[in-house]
């Protein structure tokens, strides 16, 4: 039986809907339902991942990336477009999803974003521009990272930018590198150069998802321990064998489970590392984007759809 074509939506509903929340509050789901809910009043969906890790071919039991067989027919874009060996950045994803949410509208569909990354969701939503690269104080920076480590780059980085310090940790050589270079190239902080949340790229309407952090964590938990039995152990071989960079490879419960793979952790201490981390991470994200003047609902709320489709619909 023939159907007819979907009328293309108003402008104003084609502003981009955007799902946040930390790991495990079910953003996926809910995205697929209200999919499902606009294609019933014939209204085009399309979902862009914001997760970086699910960004990365051979990552999938640990992002808990959706199969293809689970999207319900629901177009995805930006998922497996970086081999492991590749760098994520910020900056290419901010032009990457901008560039797959105007060609969903040009198509009359509805974008959604979907991810708990926060840098990355904000970057997309948020009004930003990036500062630009000098490869000579790149290369600088780079130098002294692989001769000292990131200690004596993280005390300067402390006296320069004590916000930035602070939010990035003495420990993400990369990331400190990077802000010391766009102090070194704009004379500002760091900071100065985070998304401004008082100004939307886009018309948008922010979605987000929390769960009562003892419920949190015993799903996160169980998540954890359910990579193991699905496989991740397989998947780090695979990356192991194929080469895997920087970025990839800090993933968490991919380190650990490579780890694993190279004899470094016995399978109990993996399991346990990337269950901590993961509530570790998870308590960031829910701080992120607390900020986020969003609509909150509760993850186990039988009425978050609803409650979801009201909130857009306004």
């Amino acid at each position: 039986m023939g159907s007819a074509s979907p009328q293309p939506a108003p402008t104003g509903a084609l502003r981009l809907v955007v799902i946040v929340g930390a790991t495990g509050t079910g953003k996926s789901a809910l995205s697929l339902d209200l999919a499902e809910r606009f294609a019933g009043r014939g209204q085009a969906v399309e979902i862009v991942n914001a997760d970086a890790m699910q960004l990365y071919r051979g990552m999938d039991i640990g992002t808990a990336k959706l199969p293809e067989a689970e999207r319900r027919g629901v177009p995805h874009h930006l998922l497996d477009v970086l081999d492991p060996r590749d760098e994520a950045s910020v900056a290419s994803f901010q032009t990457d999803a901008r560039g797959a949410i105007e060609a969903i509208r040009a198509r009359g569909a509805v974008p959604i974003l979907v991810g708990g990354s926060g840098l990355y969701v904000s970057a997309v939503v948020w009004d930003f521009r990036f500062p630009g690269t000098d490869p000579d104080i790149r290369a600088r920076l780079e130098g002294e990272l692989a001769e000292s480590g990131p200690g004596m780059l993280f005390q300067r980085l402390r006296q320069s930018d004590p916000e930035a310090a602070a939010a990035i940790g003495p420990h993400n050589g990369r990331r400190i590198v990077r802000a010391l270079e766009v102090g070194e190239i704009t004379g500002e902080p760091f900071g100065s150069g985070l998304p401004d949340e008082s100004r939307l790229w886009s018309p948008t309407r922010l979605i987000g998802l929390r769960a009562p952090r003892e419920q949190l964590t015993h799903r996160l938990d169980d998540r954890v321990a359910a990579m193991w039995r699905d496989g991740i152990l397989d998947e780090a071989r695979a990356l192991i064998e194929h080469g895997v960079g920087v970025t990839a490879g800090r993933a968490i419960g991919y380190a650990q489970a490579i780890a694993q793979v190279q004899g470094e952790f016995a399978e109990a201490d993996a399991i346990e590392q990337s269950a901590a981390l993961t509530r570790k991470y998870a308590r960031r994200q829910v701080s992120w984007f607390g900020r986020y003047p969003a609509t909150w609902l509760e993850s186990d709320d039988p009425q978050r759809v609803e409650l979801a489709a009201a909130a857009l619909e306004r």
